[in-house]
């Protein structure tokens, strides 16, 4: 097994936090019973208890299996212990018998053979039951139809007093009917109010788009197929991964993995991958969920690498979510081009304008320099435009990595403003 360096490691962390708290355990004095094979790598951490947590990882994956009670993955002992073993001060052993049971078990489990995606044992069953739900969203919808038409005239005056208790209800009425987008949409409105001088503003705005959903589900079967397909996610409708495979548009390209996104919480983690075809250009976004305490599949590149593949994408008149299917292995890749800050807008403004609720568009930015801006950071073109990254986004990175100099940088956008995700240095991908 080719042993990897520190950055590829480092690359694996959920979250700056756990990339330092492993490089501070990346020592051999905190370590004993130290192992690799061609299959994992081992080692027992001392930690504050009694005993030392046991902490192994599975190359194949990678995988991740620590005794500590952290629920992140890989925990700071997983970073700890690839770490030293990329520094080379973990030598070549036996498996013990932990490490060999539960590594074998992974194998054993990949081996099973698994229903098929998207297939159902009762065909009838699943469709009175996709009836039912209709029934039960249409309901829904028509409730939260008539409660925004009472706030248009009753007006947003004094909304805040009463805002908390109404929209957690109306929430948990579209989880009751069955509409998960629209109630995550509710949630969102309802963080809003209080929050800054322009919360008004902003309220109306997520009120709106929630109307917006509404009123396109009421004229569903009269919307242009594409547009109804958005309409039915954004209420939160699933598409089956047999559907996307079959049926979805299939684009063959040599995809640069733009960056990545993880977002973990105690219930569920969710990491977003951006990618962009390098004959077309087409922009793709690979979803990946993993319940709390469960890891997430592994990357098919690094940030700033190729993954040669065919992409499936969901239906949508924004066509973005896919699925990949790898055809080769991931390939270096040299510094993409980028846009200027005005060209960069113009493509989330298009974005919008095909799919109103759009809340998320990657962008790559070219020969940027990260500024003051206010209170917080920018990043500034050639011509002086900026783009305001987000807040609390930390941009000491970026500064060392452009000491002044510019540099082409991929991110996320929203609303909110740009997320950094990979910076180059020369052709040298750097993940933030």
């Amino acid at each position: 097994m080719e042993t990897w360096d520190a950055e590829r490691v480092l690359a694996l962390a959920s979250d700056p936090a756990s990339a330092k708290a492993g490089q501070g355990l990346a020592r051999g004095a905190k370590w004993s019973g130290t192992g690799s094979s061609e299959r994992a790598v081992w080692g027992l951490c001392q930690g504050s208890g009694k005993q030392p947590y046991q902490t192994a990882v599975d190359l194949s994956g990678p995988a991740y299996k620590c005794s500590c009670p952290s629920r992140k993955f890989p925990c700071k002992h997983a970073i700890g212990l690839l770490l030293l073993w990329a520094g080379g001060e973990i030598q070549p052993a036996d498996e013990p018998e932990w490490v060999d049971a539960w590594v074998g078990q992974r194998a054993t489990r990949a081996e099973r053979p698994e229903r098929k995606p998207g297939e159902v044992s009762d065909p009838l069953a699943a469709q009175e039951r996709a009836s039912r739900r209709a029934d039960r969203v249409s309901a829904g919808m028509a409730e939260l139809s008539s409660w925004l038409e009472d706030q248009v005239r009753q007006g947003l005056g004094g909304f805040d007093q009463r805002a908390y208790t109404e929209l957690s209800r109306l929430a948990a009425r579209m989880v009751d009917a069955q509409a998960p987008g629209v109630a995550g949409a509710v949630r969102r409105a309802a963080a809003v109010v209080g929050r800054g001088h322009g919360w008004p503003g902003e309220l109306l705005e997520e009120l709106s788009l929630i109307h917006l959903v509404v009123a396109a589900h009421a004229r569903l079967a009269d919307l242009p197929p594409a547009l109804a397909d958005t309409v039915q996610s954004r209420i939160g409708w699933t598409v089956e991964t047999a559907r996307v495979l079959a049926e979805g548009e299939k684009v063959e390209d040599d995809w640069l993995v733009l960056g990545r996104i993880i977002e973990p919480d105690d219930h569920l983690t969710v990491r977003r991958v951006w990618l962009r075809g390098a004959t077309t250009g087409r922009l793709g976004l690979i979803l990946n969920f993993a319940a709390g305490g469960r890891q997430l599949d592994p990357l098919p590149a690094r940030p700033g690498e190729y993954v040669p593949g065919v992409l499936s994408f969901y239906p949508g008149a924004l066509p973005m979510r896919a699925l990949l299917t790898q055809s080769a292995p991931r390939l270096p890749a040299p510094r993409p081009s980028g846009s200027t800050a005005h060209q960069a807008l113009a493509s989330y403004v298009e974005s919008v304008a095909a799919d109103p609720w759009n809340e998320r568009w990657p962008l790559v930015l070219q020969d940027v320099r990260p500024a003051r801006y206010g209170e917080g950071w920018a990043l500034v073109d050639a011509v002086g435009d900026a783009l305001e990254l987000l807040p609390g986004v930390d941009p000491w990175k970026l500064l060392a990595v452009s000491a002044g100099a510019p540099i082409t940088v991929a991110g996320e956008w929203n609303r909110a403003g740009f997320r950094p995700m990979t910076c180059w240095h020369e052709d040298r991908p750097v993940i933030l």
